[in-house]
This record gives C-alpha cells, sequence and structure tokens, in this order.
C-alpha cells in the first residue's frame, strides 16, 4: 500500500527531473512578455487590423516548446557542431541574396511553404555558438585570438550588411563585443574597433567644431574628427602590443582617419536614401515632419499622451486610429507608452531588466566558458536591441528595423529569441551533473 501511494510521486518527479535545475523565473518571464506582447499587438490593430496578431501568441507558445525540448539536452554537444552551424548560417545568408523576397528597398527573407524566414535572425544564434566555440578554450585577452573572432565574424555580418540590413549588422556587433569582453579582451581593444564608427559621425558633423578642412578633391577631414583621430592614437600606444616604432599609435590613427573617410563614402554612394533618411531625422526629426521623421514624431506624441497612468488598454486614441506607422512591430513601446503610461513603460523595463539580470546569473554560474559565453551572447543581443528600440520610440536612437525582444511582432524573431532562451536554460539546466533514475 505504501508502495502505491508513493508511486505517482515518483511518476511525477521521473518527468520533471529532467528541467529541475533550469531557471524557471528566466523561462517565464519572456513568456509573460510575449503575452503581454500579443495584448498589445491586438490594441494596434483593433480597429485596421495589418496581419493576424494571434500568430505572436502561435509562434511564442511554438518557441517556448522548443526552448525547453534544448534545454533537456546538454548544450557542450554544440561544440561538436558549432563549425556546420556556421557554415549553416553563412549558407542561408548567401541564399537570401540568390533567392530572397525584398521589401522596403531590402533583400532579406526566403519564402519556406509559404511563410517568409529571415535568416539573419538565426544567424545571431549561429554567431553566439560559434564565437562561444572560438573563445571558449583560448581566451580574447591574446589579441591574435581577438582578431580570429573578427574574421569569423566578417564573412555572415557582410552577408547581412550588403542585404541591406543595418540594424541586424549592429546587433552583430553587439554580439561580438560583449562576448569579447567576457573573455577578457582588453577593453582599450574594444574602444578601438568601434572608434572608426564614431570617427565616421565626427567626420561628418557641419558645426563650427567640425567645419570640413579639404585635402584633395574628394578627401577632407574635421578638426574634430581629428582630435579624436588623435585621441585613439594615443589609446592604441597605451593598449596594443605593437609600440615599436610607434606603431600601435600609427594605425589606430590611420584606422580612425581611414574610417571616417570610408563613412563618408558609405554615405555618398553605399547607404540607400531611406537608411539616410532615419539618420539624418534623429538629428532634426522636424526637418521631414510627414516624410522620414513621422514615425520619430508620432511616437513621441503617442508617448507623451500616456502621461503617468496611460489611456487603459485598447483606449489609447493615437494607437487606435493608427498614428503611428509601423506600431506592431519597430514601435510597439510607444502602444505601451500610451495605453499604460509611464508607469507601464517603467514596468516593462523593468521584467526586461530583470531578464537580463537572469542572463548574468546563469553566465556566473555556468560550469564552464563555453556555457558562461553562450549566456553573455544572448545577454548582449537583448540589452543592444531593448536600448535601440526604446531608445528609437522616444528619440533618443536613429530610428532602425531593430524588434523589442519577445514583444515586437515577427515570426522569426520570435524564434530566434526562444531559441538563445533555450540554450541559455540547457547551460542552467546542466551547472549541476544530472543523475535520472
Amino acid at each position: 500500500m505504501l508502495l502505491k501511494r508513493s508511486l505517482p510521486k515518483f511518476r511525477w518527479q521521473y518527468w520533471v527531473k529532467p528541467w529541475q535545475n533550469i531557471d524557471l523565473l528566466l523561462f517565464c518571464l519572456p513568456v509573460a512578455v510575449s503575452i503581454f506582447g500579443g495584448l498589445m499587438i491586438l490594441s494596434t490593430e483593433l480597429k485596421q487590423p495589418v496581419t493576424d496578431w494571434w500568430w505572436h501568441w502561435l509562434i511564442a507558445g511554438i518557441g517556448a516548446v522548443i526552448a525547453l525540448f534544448l534545454a533537456r539536452f546538454r548544450y557542450e554537444n554544440l561544440l561538436q557542431w558549432h563549425w556546420f552551424t556556421y557554415g549553416m548560417t553563412t549558407v542561408s545568408l548567401i541564399a537570401v541574396m540568390v533567392a530572397g523576397t525584398s521589401a522596403k528597398g531590402a533583400q532579406r527573407w526566403i519564402s519556406v511553404a509559404g511563410f517568409n524566414v529571415q535568416p539573419s535572425e538565426f544567424a545571431k544564434v549561429g554567431i553566439i555558438i560559434t564565437i562561444a566555440a572560438v573563445l571558449h578554450k583560448t581566451t580574447a585577452a591574446k589579441i591574435e585570438n581577438v582578431f580570429r573572432a573578427l574574421a569569423i565574424t566578417a564573412i555572415p555580418w557582410g552577408l547581412v550588411f550588403l542585404q541591406p540590413d543595418l540594424a541586424t549588422s549592429l546587433v552583430f556587433g553587439a554580439i561580438v563585443l560583449g562576448m569579447l569582453y567576457w573573455a577578457n579582451a582588453n577593453p582599450g581593444w574594444l574602444i578601438l574597433l568601434v572608434s572608426p564608427i564614431l570617427a565616421a559621425i565626427l567626420f561628418s558633423f557641419a558645426w563650427p567644431l567640425s567645419t570640413p578642412i579639404v585635402l584633395f578633391k574628394d578627401i577632407f577631414l574635421t578638426p574634430l574628427g581629428l582630435l579624436w583621430a588623435l585621441t585613439m592614437g594615443v589609446l592604441g600606444w597605451l593598449t596594443l602590443p605593437w609600440r615599436k616604432y610607434g606603431i600601435s599609435a600609427i594605425g589606430s590613427l590611420f584606422l580612425n582617419l581611414l574610417g571616417g573617410e570610408l563613412g563618408i563614402f558609405l554615405w555618398n554612394h553605399v547607404l540607400k536614401e531611406y537608411q539616410k533618411d532615419r539618420l539624418s531625422v534623429f538629428m532634426n526629426p522636424d526637418h521631414d515632419p510627414l516624410g522620414a521623421g513621422y514615425h520619430l514624431i508620432q511616437s513621441r506624441i503617442a508617448i507623451g499622451a500616456g502621461e503617468i497612468w496611460g489611456w487603459g488598454l485598447f483606449k489609447g486614441p493615437m494607437t487606435q486610429l493608427n498614428f503611428v506607422p509601423e506600431q506592431h512591430t519597430d514601435f510597439i513601446f510607444s502602444a505601451v507608452g500610451e495605453e499604460f503610461g509611464f508607469i507601464g513603460c517603467l514596468v516593462v523595463l523593468f521584467v526586461f531588466c530583470w531578464i537580463c539580470l537572469r542572463l548574468l546569473h546563469v553566465a556566473q554560474t555556468a560550469k564552464d566558458n563555453f556555457g558562461s559565453l553562450l549566456a553573455i551572447g544572448m545577454l548582449s543581443m537583448i540589452v543592444f536591441q531593448l536600448i535601440v528600440n526604446v531608445g528609437m520610440t522616444v528619440g533618443l536612437a536613429p530610428v532602425a528595423g531593430i524588434p523589442l525582444p519577445w514583444m515586437s511582432y515577427g515570426r522569426s524573431a520570435m524564434l530566434t529569441n526562444f531559441i538563445g532562451l533555450g540554450i541559455v536554460e540547457s547551460v542552467a539546466n546542466f551547472r549541476q551533473r544530472q543523475k535520472y533514475y
């Protein structure tokens, strides 16, 4: 009789045991965000439907199941397949260039069984796995290992940039920088890596401290850009190992001067008009209030209209009347601001911060460097997308096609986030050796 009473308990423990060490809070919070995101998408499409909003919940449910499935299996097995993963990632991005479908000036999707799949989203996870496998034995404390990680990233990054998908290519950069920092790379090296981007911006500013000095026909620099390049030269001399004959200083200086000139070339000959418009209206949205600046202006008005407590779910006038374009995707946070106000925005940001803290905890408690780097890669991806997406809705960042994780409508992005979550949950689940009976 005693054996019969204990049998159901034994069976329950047997079925739950494979997931007994997962970070349950880390799993539940994104699921809750996905449910709330579905409600906000429904609110944006209540009067004028653009998509089938319930797909958001359906894909989130599928993603949650995939995450639990991945958490059941040892993440260490990914080490054996990381070059295969890298190869598949690269092939999928090439396939987009050859046979992809285009929208809004970019070729980003492949049609599979009637569904549009965005390989660049899944490539984020592929890069995380590959870089974690490369750095888990040889840390980034040696600069040759940093160059190795950058060289591996360069191919998929270049393919994404050529689609063109500037926003996703920036996410790639944030992932790699975060993982390199966690792998003990010198912070000065990381500053030097992003310094050419800042140089390109400083070379283009048109204000008194940046009045262009023409050197040749199509080559010029600005005093502010030159000051930045000189500062990076000093930083290179202090941090890089090649000090003999001033190679580190001269190389850093030249890299930033080249970055500034390259930025001007990209602006004039490579960037699409819609990309230029997004960058231009960030500095002055009122310059084109009915064109490129319309999204940002309407988004800020909607968030401001919510004041402290908001209008309430399904009651925001700008959301219900579709004044904010692309609100169900890139500007979903503006719907939160209008309908739930400042307090609602704070709650959403608090939940995301909580998710990030749980990811950081998994990285700190992982049993090996590979698992720790996987968690940090996921953390870097979520943090960057959160900052840019929320920033662009309030005018603190240029408008970019970066979705808010688990909230913006997007099937590929949703599955990518849950796949990454499942891998991190596997890291958490196998922090201790498991015994199954």
